[in-house]
């Protein structure tokens, strides 16, 4: 054993002493023959630094005085030491028991700079790009750094922006790195074809899909940028609608794009196959677990047998039995639907099976790509925290909270193992968008002029999740001035509690003005997923002026029953239960939206009364593949006195364009008039009011899709009456006042208007023609209203 010790110290020897020579590229060459045995050094000598100390190289070399090595130690050191972006060159050889490391210093930058950016800022590149100033030249990070500003172009769609580079040396081996950008034309997509579509037309699949042609106004929306990961989200986009749609054998065949490097454009080519239409069979349920009867979950299904097929009833009834076990004390329980399909009479049937399933735990929530919001406003969608038992559903629950806030432009969540068997951590993937808006409306009216409102909000304050908007407007006689915050989860419950500070002034009554100003209090939380709850507390405080100089008509302020200037307070209650079922909150095409409102005035404050109101929606599809859409809306209300005496004036229902287009605001019902008739002094309100209308969308003819526009025509209907001031003439100061349209009369008109889905936000335009009314109605016949985020 100690003979072959020596004999290997001799060859190690020997082979020192011969000179090893290790270059950048790696290579360890002995006279031409590798090195495989172990060696040893005494010392390391490092030549060719100049701003590096010696000390750095040595930290990163794997071989030390005293310690034997091999090949692998040298390759490693030679690897470390490029790693260290320091070095342009390092070589490694070996003379007697000294190690000699020659390295060659990279450049420092002393500058990097962009020149032809204009579309992308230098400090938005700067990000972008690895290279720093006063940190070291690196011929592989510039080419990262090349591709990297490319990828920044394409996003916005410039796929054939071109960049190169030009490094100017400087004193002390310093070099200023310049990246030459040619920015070019924007790359458009000239056309999206789908191919094998036979249910539905490309303009009905090209609105579902969020990939959108080029056109006059797309560099404003950039939904023209192509992008492949926006590809095979609308991949799934399509599947969801086919399957919502009776089409459970969808499938997406390809999806691709092609660059016409010529004109600098896209052609992107979706195909299809659709298969045939479905409609639910049988549908019931079984369970297996001890203690859950499936027959007391029928009510539960959403599903009905002979509906046309869709995934979305399917899962909302998974919803509703998981939360319905999992408050009967089975957390991990599993529900899973199984379809059996009749390919003949073309049903399928479906049994939800309740399984134990299998016992698993959260272990962590880990979230990424929030660059704006706040984790907590992520988590908190959540049902489930660490620590908790995994349930899948509740994760597809909050996926869709999270997409309801219109917070983030893709959310994505998947499960990893986690550290042991019986846990799973939950990524979230999101990307934050734009949440702002700015908005403007107006109209003109025959006793008001032009009127306009502006408003400015922000449904993620701080990325904090909060809600805040303020709004001014008004027209020739009036001002409305408002500010509101919400704060949707009060004390981290899901209670949305936020105020309204608002302030209105009206100068359109013949010879006074009224000014009213006041907060509301409120706060609200979910019943159910569609039902919501919100109550409140109003304060508002009224005055009227200018009244002493006008004595023709006094009993018009018979609130506070003075002549000269008054006013009066009312503190109320209320309750607002909202119920919706709209599939998209912007341009509902299936649902009910209905609300009903109770508010009751007095707490020993001047005004007395309580108050109804009701409104329901109902939209439903008339033609799929021409994209008609139909909706039919009715309203009700009704005011009564609970002070045992009459209602104050303003105390009142008012109906106007808000109810019935065409009319202005407070433009129907009961009027007071001077004792000739002639004089209309203003609108009086009245007790009860009824309203519906109809209404038919359909995309803009001959006009193509991508341009978001829509024609609506419309019919509305509306009755004010009811007046609760007194009854008769009114006489003050020898000067009688008389009411007027106190009976239940009907007005109606008709219309048309053009809704935009525009870059900057829905814009609507309409025009409303009255075709029942009366000669003291104050008419409306034209208004609009646009907003945009920002």
């Amino acid at each position: 054993m100690k003979a072959g010790s020596n004999l290997l110290n001799a060859v190690s020897a020997v082979a020192l002493t011969a000179g090893i020579v290790v270059t950048g590229a790696g290579a360890v060459t002995l006279a031409g023959v590798a090195i495989a045995e172990a060696a040893v050094i005494s010392r390391v000598d490092v030549r060719g630094n100049s701003r590096v100390d010696a000390s750095t190289v040595r930290g990163n070399l794997t071989i030390s005085p005293g310690a034997s090595f091999n090949n692998n130690d040298i390759d490693e050191s030679v690897k470390r030491l490029f790693a260290t972006g320091l070095f342009s060159d390092v070589q490694i050889s070996v003379s007697g028991s000294t190690l000699i490391v020659t390295v060659a210093e990279n450049q420092i930058i002393n500058q990097v700079v962009f020149n032809g950016n204009k579309k992308i800022k230098d400090a938005n590149l700067k990000q972008v790009v690895q290279s720093r100033q006063l940190g070291a030249y690196n011929d592989l990070i510039l080419q990262a750094d090349v591709q990297a500003i490319r990828d920044a172009y394409a996003a916005i769609g410039r796929s054939d922006a071109t960049v190169t580079t030009r490094l100017v040396p400087v004193d002390g081996g310093r070099v200023n790195l310049a990246f030459e950008i040619n920015e070019g034309d924007r790359t458009k997509i000239s056309t999206i074809n789908f191919v094998g579509n036979q249910a539905f037309g490309d303009g009905r699949l090209a609105d579902v899909i969020t990939t959108k042609r080029s056109g006059l106004l797309s560099f404003l929306s950039r939904k023209d940028v192509f992008d492949e990961d926006k590809l095979r989200a609308d991949e799934e986009l399509l599947r969801r609608f086919y399957y919502n749609r009776g089409y459970a054998d969808f499938r997406v065949i390809s999806s691709f794009a092609e660059l016409d490097e010529t004109n600098n454009e896209y052609v992107v080519t979706i195909t299809v196959e659709e298969g045939e239409r479905y409609v639910f069979g049988d549908v019931s349920i079984e369970s297996t677990v001890p203690g859950i009867d499936g027959e007391s979950l029928k009510g539960l299904i959403e599903t009905r047998s002979g509906s046309v097929y869709s995934a979305k009833d399917v899962e909302d009834t998974i919803l509703a039995i998981s939360d319905r076990v999992a408050t009967q004390g089975y957390p991990f329980a599993e529900i899973t639907p199984r379809g059996d399909r009749d390919y003949t009479n073309r049903t399928i049937s479906v049994v939800y099976l309740v399984d134990e399933g299998t016992r698993a735990y959260v272990e962590r929530i880990e979230i990424r790509g929030n660059t704006r919001t706040r984790d907590y406003v992520i988590r908190r969608e959540f049902d489930l925290s660490e620590g908790d038992a995994f349930n899948q559903v509740l994760v597809r629950r909050a996926k869709k909270r999270l997409e309801d806030l219109k917070f983030f432009s893709s959310v994505d969540i998947s499960t990893q193992p986690g550290s042991q068997p019986d846990r799973v951590v939950l990524i979230v993937d999101v990307k934050d968008q734009s949440t702002g808006e700015f908005g403007v409306g107006g109209g003109y009216s025959n006793s008001d002029g032009f009127t306009a409102t502006v408003d400015i909000s922000e449904r993620n304050f701080l990325g904090r999740g909060q809600y805040i908007r303020a709004s001014v407007g008004g027209g020739t006689d009036s001002r409305e001035y408002s500010v509101s915050f919400t704060e949707p989860y009060f004390l981290g419950y899901r209670l949305a509690a936020g105020f309204d500070l608002f302030k209105t002034t009206d100068s359109s009554y013949n010879g006074f003005e009224e000014d009213v100003q006041g907060i509301n209090l409120r706060i609200g939380a979910p019943i159910t997923e569609n039902l919501y709850l919100t109550t409140a507390f109003k304060y508002s405080e009224t005055k009227y002026t200018g009244i002493s100089t006008v004595t023709s008509y006094p009993e018009l302020n018979a609130i506070t029953r003075t002549i000269a200037n008054g006013g009066h307070d009312t503190g109320a209650l209320s309750y607002t239960l909202s119920y919706s079922t709209l599939d998209d909150r912007m341009l509902p095409r299936e649902g009910i939206s209905a609300r009903i409102t109770q508010e009751y005035a007095g707490l020993g404050f001047d005004s007395d009364y309580f108050k109804t109101t009701a409104k329901a929606s109902y939209f439903h599809m008339l033609s799929e593949s021409g994209d008609l859409i139909g909706q039919l809306s009715a309203g009700a209300g009704h005011v009564t006195s609970t002070g045992g005496g009459n209602l104050r004036v303003f105390d009142h229902l008012f109906v106007g364009q808000e109810t019935i287009r065409g009319f202005d605001t407070r433009g129907i019902g009961p009027r007071v008039f001077d004792s000739t008739g002639t004089t209309n002094i203003g609108s009086a309100g009245g007790t009860t009011y009824f309203n519906g209308s109809v209404e038919v969308s359909a995309p803009m003819p001959l006009i193509s899709r991508d341009l978001g526009l829509r024609l609506n025509v419309f019919a509305d209907a509306a009755t004010l009456y009811g007046n609760d001031i007194a009854t008769g003439d009114f006489t003050s100061g020898g000067v009688t006042q008389t009411l007027v349209g106190n009976s239940m009369d009907w007005r109606a008109s008709v219309g048309a208007g053009i809704t935009w889905a525009s870059p900057f936000g829905p814009l609507r335009i309409y025009y409303a023609e009255p075709v029942a009314k009366e000669s003291y109605d104050d008419i409306k016949k034209f208004g609009f209203g646009a907003s945009t985020r920002f």
